[in-house]
């Protein structure tokens, strides 16, 4: 199960999406992630699905891949159906003694369903299609108007690279921690939820250890090569826009305005 998250990783190919600016990245997946909230019809939904299969398909990353994904989301996203299907008031459509299902709880779900895995799909293109070094540029370049209000901006984007960089480090940890304790005889499915909980206490000590002890190993290399921040830094490969992140740009705000038409008028 822990294997099979894939955000925070990266897909190593030579792909259209893979070769574009970060920053278009980053930029992309706020305004998909703002059209998922903007439209409310299945028109919309359509459209984005559209948008994100297209995507995945210039990027190149297997599509089984990202699918494998979804396993990790699998109790959150009946966590939110259930709430929305069962709690949502409106027009009976099925009752059972007090259990009622409402045909405004049956679109909610629907709804709530489509766009947490549309989230984490479009989530997981960007960070498999480009590095951590790339994410981190990228983010202190759109960043960087705020530095003139005394906000540290490269500091901010490279904590949050480390710690999307960490996710599979750390999963991939945790697995190898349940494997050596499942051989020693320990027993994580059996039992009640309170027991369950228990038996997690001996897995989340080594973990927590073991995220210290690399997040030390990782400032002492930091020291050790002379890092002192953004200030007065150069790139190796500054970013620049391209021909094709101008068109991505262009297909990017395309989209937000047909779903901003299609939310308000195809309602």
């Amino acid at each position: 199960m822990l294997r099979d998250i894939t955000l925070g990783q990266y897909y190593r190919t030579d792909s259209l999406i893979h070769r574009l600016d970060p920053r278009v990245k980053l930029v992309g997946t706020l305004v998909f992630i703002i059209s998922l909230f903007v439209v409310d019809n299945f028109i919309g939904y359509i459209i984005a699905a559209l948008l994100l299969v297209w995507v995945i398909k210039l990027s190149k990353v297997p599509f089984r891949f990202m699918v494998r994904g979804m396993k990790a989301i699998v109790f959150l996203l009946l966590i939110a159906v259930i709430f929305n299907l069962f709690l949502t008031p409106g027009e009976a459509v099925f009752t059972v003694w007090k259990i009622q299902i409402t045909r405004e709880g049956i679109y909610l779900a629907a709804f709530m369903a489509i766009r947490l895995v549309f989230l984490l799909m479009g989530s997981s293109v960007m960070t498999l299609t480009t590095t951590p070094n790339q994410l981190t540029d990228g983010l202190e370049k759109l960043l960087n108007p705020l530095k003139k209000l005394k906000v540290p901006v490269h500091e901010i984007s490279m904590m949050m690279s480390i710690a999307l960089r960490f996710i599979p480090i750390l999963l991939e940890e945790t697995d190898k921690i349940m494997k050596a304790q499942i051989a020693r005889g320990a027993d994580f499915e059996s039992g009640n939820l309170i027991k369950k909980a228990k038996s997690l206490v001996p897995l989340l000590v080594p973990l927590f250890i073991s995220a210290f002890r690399r997040a030390n190993d990782l400032a002492t290399a930091m020291e050790a090569r002379c890092y002192r921040g953004g200030e007065h830094r150069t790139k190796m490969k500054p970013l620049i826009y391209q021909k094709n992140d101008r068109l991505a740009y262009a297909v990017l705000w395309g989209y937000l305005a047909v779903c901003i038409v299609v939310g308000r008028y195809a309602g």
